[in-house]
């Protein structure tokens, strides 16, 4: 009995030192991916709770020790396909430049590397605890734009019910007492992501039912959008009833936390009064009881699980790497052999883009039969994480930037020698007057407005080692009654210079 006992130490150590060597490595073969999620946390406070994701987790797999104490590996091989394919995306993610795909699929390799280690057993009893480290990425900002519409849309109805007269233009709007606007920072955004996070944990400690779960998790994505309309309104209430003295500054900020904080308490206080008395730890104790001892598999096998694991990480960054090669020996790019048939003028307005510096570019005012058109071309090649062609950085105008607001946005499918040309317009006012501006990528070879294509296209380029050419395209016209005006003026000016721009781009990309 003795001699058994001794024996089976070793192979016990075994197992445990396979599967903290298949946990671990994801870390350091994804470190990169790692940094990006630390350096978000460190620079939002949106997402600065991603550092207590991480030790919540582990806490929520500590109290079920008892159950993983009557468990053993036993490693489940179809996972390896799961791992695979999101190491995969990943690698689509890293080609495309996606930093959310990237550091979700990051994320998900852990909960599949238990499984794939050790087995569906392990992996059902900590499931939650596994899944709850999604909530470490730094997700969220895709809501913004929807939140900002959703709280104009709240504050102006709230307004105009209340008999307070409201001129709106997009998301600025005025009342008698003065304007206002709805930017980023009070999207309610960081009230959402607050709220879902918590919502999900609380929904897991304190209810066994998941319909009781489910509501729960539900009630905590909608109360805060709604709290943040009722925020807003409340806000601009006291800025209008104080004469613009109150709520204008940081105490605007102040009044919103406050207001979030006694929403959540009421929320939270309301949803224990359902609350179920068997906590997750007596339930953890009790399936343990019930729970037979498992044989499990011998330590090579969960040997072999590990290594299989950490080789199907291991490719896609290596992939990844070879792929920085493609670029190689590529012609420096010139977009000096597009001429235009029109002529050149002076700049007509003051705005410019805020974009991310390209390999080349075109910035030039252009005139003919008394139309003006603005023209910007940014040629990117070679592009660094974050900082290229399609990025969440690059904007037409900044939240903060007082001098410019955009007053609408479409898109739209215009004619040009004959050809459709789907560009995203955006109207723009500011000091020097109004603004009508198209946007649209080229990208392997092809027009698009769409992001998300734009996205695939990159990756389906690099992943075949043909470079990562692209350019980003805006023209741009005054106009002072009606739009009509700037886009008639962006019309007649591609019809005749497309074609060399086009060419011009076409010079560069790489074969």
């Amino acid at each position: 009995m003795l001699l058994t006992e001794t024996r089976a130490a070793p192979r016990d150590l075994l197992k445990t030192l396979a599967i903290a060597l298949a946990v671990l490595a994801p870390f350091f073969l994804y470190f990169g991916t790692v940094r990006t999620i630390v350096a978000t946390w460190d620079s939002s406070e949106t997402f600065a709770h991603g550092y207590a994701i991480l030790p919540i987790s582990l806490w929520l797999i500590w109290k079920r020790r008892a159950v993983l104490a009557r468990l053993s590996p036993e490693p489940f091989w179809p996972a390896l396909l799961l791992l695979a394919a999101c190491g995969f995306g990943w690698l689509l993610a890293e080609l495309a430049d996606v930093q959310v795909v990237r550091q979700y699929a990051f994320v998900a390799m852990l909960p599949l590397t238990v499984l794939a280690v050790c087995g569906r057993r392990v992996a059902w009893s900590i499931a939650f605890p596994l899944l709850f480290l999604l909530f470490a990425v730094p997700f969220g900002e895709v809501f913004i734009e929807p939140l900002i519409n959703f709280t104009a849309d709240f504050t102006v109805w709230a307004l105009q019910l209340t008999g307070i007269p409201v001129l709106r233009e997009g998301s600025s709007f005025s009342i008698p007492s003065g304007n206002w606007s709805v930017v980023e920072a009070c999207s309610g955004v960081r009230y959402l992501i607050a709220s879902v996070t918590l919502g999900c944990l609380y929904a897991y400690l304190s209810y066994r039912s998941r319909a009781r779960q489910l509501l729960f998790v539900v009630v905590s994505v909608l109360v805060p959008i709604v709290a943040n309309g009722m925020r807003a309104y409340m806000i601009v209430m006291i800025g209008h009833l104080s004469s613009m003295r109150l709520a204008t500054g940081v105490d605007h900020i102040i009044y919103g936390w406050l207001f979030f904080g006694l929403v959540m308490f009421i929320m939270f206080w309301i949803g224990n009064r359902w609350r179920e008395d068997v906590s997750a730890e007596a339930e953890a104790e009790k399936m343990a009881a019930t729970t037979p001892i498992a044989a499990g598999a011998a330590s090579g096998q969960v040997a072999l699980a590990a290594i299989a694991t950490i080789a199907c990480m291991a490719v896609w960054p290596l992939y990844a790497k070879h792929t920085e090669t493609a670029n190689a020996g590529a012609r420096p790019v010139s977009l000096a052999s597009f001429h235009s048939t029109w002529t050149s003028a002076p700049r007509m307005t003051a705005w410019q883009p805020h974009l991310n510096a390209g390999a080349a570019a075109i910035t030039d005012t252009l005139q003919q039969n008394g139309k003006t058109v603005g023209l910007e071309v940014h040629y990117y090649r070679a592009q660094p994480q974050g900082t290229g062609l399609i990025s969440s950085v690059n904007r037409l105008t900044e939240d903060l930037e007082d001098s410019w607001r955009r007053i609408g946005a479409e898109n739209r499918v215009e004619t040009v020698n004959g050809r459709s040309l789907a560009v995203k317009e955006t109207r723009l006012r500011g000091a020097d007057g109004t603004l009508v501006v198209w946007q649209w990528y080229w990208i392997d070879g092809r027009f698009t407005t769409n992001d998300y294509l734009g996205k695939v296209l990159q990756a389906r380029e690099r992943l075949f080692m043909r470079g990562d050419d692209g350019a980003s395209i805006l023209t741009y016209a005054r106009f002072r009654e009606q739009p009509e005006e700037a886009r008639a003026a962006m019309r007649a000016f591609l019809a005749s210079n497309l074609p060399s721009l086009e060419a011009t781009l076409a010079t560069n990309r790489k074969d």
